[in-house]
């Protein structure tokens, strides 16, 4: 966290909140049940965090390598997890620095809800607390929602966070490189920024009003757990602040680092009167010894509860026309925007012509043992009547056998954890013209599925597939 002064307002006494009410779903009936995320792991991200700061000059600052490697092995974690990871690059007047953005490739793209924490410590120290703590917990909850089998609503996105220290730097660039479109589907972003402080306090943002609706909802929860809590204005000392900025709803929760405990804050939190809530607050003692694990435990809990929670917000947009096509850039117009997989994929190249327009999704074509993918989730109302995915398909190949299958691309649905195959082509199918291929596929009623188009090709004569004017509609 930034060094500036806080200001402390209000406790919750007056909100009114039942532990009962942290039992359901924001602005549903459904009942999520909170996880128990494990602070034995968070921990040991801590000491994987420690060890790369040990190895890299006792620091993760911005420009040295012990940032890179942070970032590095943040990205390898998420990406053995399942995510679809970008390591966004940027440049400071320290060097180059590294934004971590990693998505759940399930849930509506239209509704993003998104947590993040920075990743960079101080040039004195490894940062173990500052913020260290956050990002080990943002972390361990994308990991553990990962490996829970939940089908998500929403869209979930976790950013690690390059440049903080330096100005919020990493932040600011993110949401400086979102259009305004891509600025209206964020519906939330959490911000977690010292969560361990060894003499810790229980506190949560209260800066944004139009995340008074999550702030609620984290104070509830700690109230469940007979834990209380303060508001605080951070003043614009932490990541969240390019997100509210923005008109973003922002919340999130804060241990405490430079200021004093008071004696009521030790009476009800516990700890020494007194003193700071991180003593080693930007020093070199900030190191792995620096940790309340007591206070991690309980504001991972809190993270976990939020994601598991917001994940399956009911965000009750309007309902589009009936025949209106649910995907979104279905022509590639606006370039990769609203899909994801393979890079490159979705290109302006002319070596293949587009169906309309100037974009398309082009598989393959490498003339090497690949594969490549891209794809979209989309939501099939549960009141759809009929739901039609169609696609327009041109196949060029330089295979002249009329009889062996060697590259082929696969139409496909992904429900959860399960995937459906709808049609194969290959070689076998080339054609120098655009056909339109169309599905039934109204079985998905009620759910949100990622259609998925995935490519392979082996190491003979090339196959290029190259799909256009993408489209699901339903009645």
């Amino acid at each position: 966290m930034r060094t500036s002064l806080i200001r402390v307002a209000t406790g919750l006494g007056a909100l009114g909140l039942t532990a009962a009410t942290v039992l359901l779903a924001p602005s549903s009936a459904t009942a999520v049940v909170s996880p128990d995320i494990s602070v034995t792991n968070t921990k040991a991200h801590l000491d994987k965090l420690q060890e790369i700061a040990t190895a890299n000059g006792g620091n993760r600052y911005t420009g040295r390598p012990g940032y890179k490697a942070s970032a590095d092995w943040v990205k390898a974690k998420l990406d053995a997890a399942g995510y679809t990871t970008t390591l966004q690059s940027f440049s400071t007047s320290a060097g180059t620095s590294y934004n971590v953005i990693a998505e759940w490739p399930h849930g509506d793209a239209n509704h993003v809800v998104m947590t993040g924490a920075h990743l960079d410590s101080v040039s004195s120290g490894a940062g173990i607390n500052d913020n260290g703590t956050g990002s080990a917990g943002v972390l361990e909850v994308a990991l553990a929602y990962a490996a829970s089998g939940q089908t998500p609503r929403n869209r979930l996105r976790f950013g690690f966070w390059g440049a903080e220290e330096i100005g919020l730097l990493g932040s600011k660039y993110y949401v400086g490189q979102l259009s305004a479109t891509e600025k209206a589907k964020l519906r939330l972003y959490l911000n977690f920024d010292m969560i361990g402080s060894p003499n810790p306090g229980y506190f949560v943002y209260n800066d944004n009003p139009a995340g008074n609706g999550a702030r609620d909802d984290l104070t509830a929860y700690f109230t469940s757990k007979n834990i209380a809590t303060e508001y605080i204005d951070v003043q614009g000392r932490s990541d969240h602040a390019a997100f509210r900025a923005s008109g973003i709803a922002t919340a999130g929760t804060f241990t405490g680092a430079e200021g004093t405990k008071t004696s009521a804050q030790a009476t009800k939190w516990g700890g020494t009167a007194g003193q700071a809530y991180d003593p080693c607050y930007h020093r070199a003692c900030d190191n792995i010894n620096n940790l309340s694990l007591t206070a991690l435990d309980r504001n991972i809990d809190a993270i976990g509860h939020m994601v598991w929670n917001y994940a399956q917000k009911d965000y009750a947009d309007p309902e589009p026309p009936a025949g209106t096509n649910r995907l979104l850039n279905p022509g590639f117009e606006s370039g990769a925007v609203n899909w994801t997989g393979t890079s490159g994929v979705v290109t302006s190249s002319t070596s293949k012509p587009a169906r309309t327009g100037s974009w398309k999704a082009w598989l393959m074509g490498n003339g090497s043992t690949s594969t490549e993918n891209i794809g979209q989730s989309v939501a099939i109302p549960a009141t759809a009547t009929t739901a039609s995915l169609s696609l327009w398909i041109r196949i060029d190949s330089g295979e002249t056998t009329t009889s062996t299958v060697y590259d082929t691309v696969k139409v496909q649905i992904v429900d959860g954890t399960t995937t459906t195959t709808l049609a194969t082509y290959s070689n076998l199918n080339k054609n120098s013209t655009y056909v339109q291929k169309t599905f039934n596929v109204l079985q998905y009623k009620g759910k949100t599925v990622t259609v998925k188009f995935l490519g392979a090709e082996d190491s003979s004569l090339q196959t290029s597939f190259v799909i256009d004017d993408v489209a699901l509609t339903t009645n």
